[in-house]
């Protein structure tokens, strides 16, 4: 099979990753419940993908909160910053676990940015929509869609300027592009474990720039007395027991990327999507690609878009349909009504897995001229 559907979740795992997530099944119990070998063994597995986690991202090892994914980190925030009926700025470009949660308080959402792969659109109207008074901002540092990556080092600087908190979503760069809690000055920035970050599925970190408030309430192993969950870092927002297999397999993943290189990553992957587009292109496809792009590129065949990932996975090509939960992407690109197929490599990019993908898509329906 040829895996390009590494927007979901990276699939090939390195061996050591596996090895991490074995390894921690065998010999640990539940960290900071006691004092004996295989509860330290835990706690230790833990601490150490923390400090991990922070040296990667650029904080301080007690502001990296461990969720389940990606969306569990958003809706802690997202509860955090925005009250019902609050006013908040998003991109065009946001994924359902951040218009949801929004939607679910009631939020009044102000869209900012329609334009792919135009940075001065972005900021133009993010600008706009920050000056008419805004109570948060939460924005996606790359489209989950289109690989559009948004100018968020300069969206953070407005946000900092303006005075308005403001949430990231790493869940397309973290692990490929770099994410700095302390160069971007974010209140907080979530990210899943399993993407980018090579880790197990199960696993995400919420980087906290402020005091969150929990989402779940239950046991720490810490304040045992009080009856309201602890006022400090990470404890606040880990209620339970953490996957502390899946954080072992999540520090080897830190690991593996730190020993190849991240930069090398991103640079394989976008060069396959863009040689990906050009070649869909030439073969008849809607095709949207542009400067600011990562590993990911999306397009329109002649024919039903899920029809085509169909016939893509009996030839062993693995790709995504449909609007893949971001109907405000599909809105803002005007493929709401069709969806696209979307094509995302990872660490593996190849133009051997470009070659055998633009084989399987010659033989898909082109658009009519």
């Amino acid at each position: 099979m040829i895996y390009l559907d590494n927007g979901a979740t990276s699939f090939r795992k390195p061996d050591r990753v596996r090895r991490a997530v074995a390894e921690a099944m065998a010999r640990c119990a539940n960290p900071g419940r006691g004092g004996y070998g295989a509860a330290m063994a835990a706690a230790e597995t833990v601490f150490r993908c923390r400090e991990a986690a922070a040296e990667f991202f650029e904080c301080e090892a007690e502001q990296v909160a461990f969720t389940s994914n990606c969306t569990h980190g958003l809706n802690i925030a997202i509860r955090t910053l925005v009250k019902p009926g609050g006013r908040v700025v998003v991109s065009g470009f946001e994924h359902n676990a951040v218009t949801r949660p929004l939607h679910g308080l009631g939020a009044e959402l102000m869209v900012a940015g329609r334009k792919l792969f135009d940075w001065e659109d972005t900021l133009e109207e993010f600008d706009r929509a920050l000056r008419q008074g805004a109570d948060a901002a939460v924005f996606t540092h790359v489209s989950n869609v289109f690989g559009y990556i948004l100018p968020v080092a300069e969206m953070a600087a407005l946000c900092r300027e303006r005075g308005v908190p403001f949430i990231i979503d790493a869940a397309q760069s973290a692990g490929t592009l770099p994410v700095s809690l302390k160069a971007l000055g974010a209140d907080f920035i979530a990210m899943p474990g399993h993407k980018g970050l090579l880790g197990p599925q199960g696993t995400g970190i919420l980087l906290c720039g402020r005091m969150p408030e929990p989402l779940l309430l239950g046991g720490t192993g810490s304040d045992s007395i009080n009856q309201r969950m602890p006022d400090f870092l990470p404890d606040r927002v880990e209620a339970g027991t953490v996957n502390v297999p899946g954080i072992g397999g999540l520090h080897a993943g830190i690991a593996y990327l730190r020993s190849v290189g991240m930069d090398g990553i991103h640079r394989r992957e976008a060069l396959q999507a863009r040689r990906c587009g050009e070649g869909l292109e030439r073969l008849g496809m809607r095709v949207f690609r542009g400067d600011h792009q990562s590993g990911t590129v999306s397009f329109v065949p002649g024919g039903d878009c899920e029809e085509a990932a169909a016939a893509l996975a009996r030839q062993g090509i693995a790709v995504r349909a449909g609007l893949h939960c971001a109907p405000l992407a599909h809105e803002s690109a005007g493929t709401l009504e069709t969806g696209t197929v979307r094509v995302s490599f990872g660490p593996d990019a190849s133009p051997e897995q470009t070659r055998a993908f633009l084989r399987a898509a010659a033989k898909l329906p082109a658009m009519e001229s």
